[in-house]
């Protein structure tokens, strides 16, 4: 082996979402547990870091899908023999290169004056060329061939004209800087090391090892697009480059964890893996930071996944990565989910602390109702008041008011009792289990899936969507369900790919809504994920109810009550089949007059007018009994309270007693 003095730990470069001050973080989790292990998988290896920290005290395996990764671990952990004077030589060999005695190469052609300067990158070509000049005369062998091409990628980086990484090159001068090629401090260990260059999702299906560590990418910033010139230089196959940052084809090494597939994704490699432990790294971006910067699987996706096979403890750690985005989150804080195989065991839920960053200031339902009022939360939310204990919405619809309230308890109140079944298999599910419900029906009847394929796969786009792909599968999803209607699970999912992904059945009580352009995408299943983790965390029921039957509860001193009925200026359509008449809007009255002489606080969401037309008794009944009427600045897309005529715009409203 080579003497361990000057050169290159396998730390040492610059790299997004490194781990190497983790590692006290990592251990002291596994003495916590008291994990005894002979095996260790780290199957997003990255650096390398965290094998390698490992590789003291067990086997290892290692795996990732850039070529630029794995050369690196053949280099510290192959087995062959490195010729310790070979090595040297071609090293100093290496070092003494002038780069006037050098001829332009495919590196300078392409590269001088981006990321190097003319000088380096002549010196870059040149090295490259005669590392596999010499490989293929059997000069070198594998081993030693990965441990030179290790040695330049150290070193290209060291130099580079970048802020980090390659996703595009600073515009300046670039500063006279010497290439230079070191030894790499390789360790020695009686513990062997199998390399994997894989789709870690293909790979686990093949290993088994006593710990799994999972470090998967976090967001939209694909590895291959900010390592692709480390790619190149490694592969050396002379690509055409293209754009201003010279990249090459990355389109095999792409990672379906920086798409909106990831969670889908992390569910497979999950359900496959052979181990007694997993230990899941995630920081905590979620919602802020740039678009790109937004962590692309919620805590719930990761949490329901790893229930499925075990029990399930989350660890936090304050934590400063290394990273080039615009991001404005100071504290962010990495996440271990740690997790002990138990294929028997019972879900039991699992959260995080209350401030989780990873849903949205307002969640969206995965009910979409015509008039749901999920785009004016903020809105309503202001006008709730504080302190409420038990806070009652009625008419719940999709649940997204009730699910965005801050109070001690929330009951959703709504007469339609598919709804309410509905709701209550997203809140009583886990989710993992929900989401493989869904897709084992999606595959039953062959339906898109575009989250996992893309429009292209189906000759489809998304402008023109999915309806024609669907529309006959789609119909006998729904006969089915009609069939067979005491399954909540079907309607779910006939819900996800009905127009507007919206309710209504007819007056036979079947579900009679058409095909829609979108399908189980990767905003429904964020919409179901966020919902299901929300209404568990939350004291929240659902509850089958005539809203006339309000006036047997005994209300507390800090109830609160919603109510958002059917508008007698609008019919919506989920409601179509039953209506709302005179009599139910008076009957409301009377409801809410109780309401009023009880003490008991309300707000009523409503129209003023509508279609150039006046709700004069709704107005009439606020003026006589002294309720406030605050205007709210509605949008319903796909509504039928849009207007295109500017004269007869909708009205929305929110009256209160208060």
């Amino acid at each position: 082996m080579l003497d361990a003095h000057y050169g290159n730990d396998i730390s040492q470069r610059r790299y997004l979402g490194s781990k190497k001050k983790l590692l006290k973080f990592i251990e002291d989790i596994l003495l916590k547990e008291k994990v005894k292990f002979d095996s260790f998988a780290d199957i997003f290896s990255g650096t390398g870091v965290v094998a390698s920290n490992f590789y003291k005290k067990s086997n290892v395996i290692l795996n990732d899908i850039l070529g630029s990764n794995v050369v690196v671990y053949d280099a510290f952990f192959g087995r062959q023999i490195l010729r310790k004077k070979i090595i040297n030589n071609k090293i100093n060999y290496y070092n003494s290169l002038d780069a006037v005695n050098l001829s332009d190469n495919y590196f300078s052609k392409n590269f001088s004056n981006t990321y190097f300067d003319k000088k380096n990158s002549k010196i870059i070509g040149f090295i490259r060329d005669d590392i596999e000049k010499e490989y293929k005369k059997s000069k070198l062998n594998k081993r030693e061939r990965s441990y030179l091409i290790s040695s330049l990628v150290y070193a290209a980086d060291r130099i580079a004209n970048t802020v980090g990484h390659y996703d595009a090159y600073r515009k300046i001068k670039i500063p006279n800087k010497k290439l230079i090629l070191n030894k790499l401090n390789i360790q020695k260990s009686p513990f062997s090391a199998l390399i994997f260059n894989e789709d870690a999702n293909d790979l686990v299906k093949r290993i088994e090892s006593d710990v799994v560590y999972i470090d998967p990418p976090y967001n939209s910033r694909q590895y291959s697009d900010c390592y692709h010139l480390l790619e190149n230089i490694v592969e050396w196959k002379k690509e055409k480059v293209l754009g201003v940052a010279k990249k090459i084809d990355r389109s095999k090494i792409k990672s379906k964890y920086s798409s909106k597939s990831a969670g889908s994704a992390f569910s497979d490699l999950i359900k496959n893996i052979k181990s007694k432990y997993i230990l899941v790294s995630y920081n905590d971006m979620g919602m802020n930071g740039s678009a790109r910067s937004q962590s692309l699987i919620s805590d719930n996706e990761i949490i329901s996944a790893l229930e499925m096979v075990g029990d399930v403890k989350i660890y936090e750690k304050d934590f400063k990565q290394f990273t080039t985005g615009s991001s404005t989150n100071d504290s962010l804080k990495e996440r271990i989910f740690f997790c002990k195989i138990n294929k028997n065991k019972k879900h039991k839920k699992i959260f995080l602390s209350e401030k989780n960053t990873h849903l949205p200031e307002y969640l969206k339902s995965p009910l979409n109702y015509t008039g749901g009022k999920h785009k004016i939360i903020s809105q309503i939310s202001k006008k709730i008041p504080d302190g409420v204990g038990t806070f009652y919405d009625v008419f719940c619809g999709g649940g997204n008011v009730g699910i965005n309230v801050n109070s001690e308890k929330i009951i959703c109140i709504d007469n339609d009792s598919e709804v309410v079944k509905l709701l209550n298999l997203i809140k009583n599910k886990n989710f993992e289990e929900l989401n493989i419900e869904i897709l084992d029906i999606i595959k039953k009847f062959d339906l898109s899936q575009s989250y996992i394929n893309g429009y292209n796969h189906y000759g489809a786009n998304s402008s023109s969507g999915l309806g024609s792909v669907n529309k006959e599968k789609y119909s006998k999803l729904r006969d089915f369900y009609n069939k067979n209607s005491n399954n909540s699970i079907y309607l779910l999912t006939l819900i996800f790919y009905s127009f507007n992904n919206q309710i209504r059945f007819n007056s036979k009580g079947e579900f009679n809504m058409p095909v829609g352009k979108r399908d189980y995408n990767g905003n429904s299943r964020k919409n179901l994920s966020n919902f299901n983790y929300l209404s568990n965390k939350k004291k929240i029921n659902f509850k089958k109810m005539d809203f006339r039957k309000l006036v047997n509860i005994d209300f507390k001193k800090n109830d609160f009550v919603y109510l958002d009925p059917p508008y007698l200026l609008g019919l919506a359509s989920y409601n179509e089949s039953r209506g709302w008449t005179e009599k139910d809007e008076n009957d409301l009255y009377e409801v809410i007059l109780d309401l009023n002489n009880k003490g008991v606080k309300f707000a009523l969401s409503n129209v003023i007018n509508h279609k150039g037309k006046t709700h004069k008794i709704l107005k009439e009944f606020s003026k006589k009994n002294g309720f406030k009427i605050h205007n709210i600045k509605h949008n319903y897309n796909n509504s039928n309270y849009q207007s295109k005529n500017k004269n007869n715009e909708t009205k929305e409203v929110l009256i209160t007693n208060y």
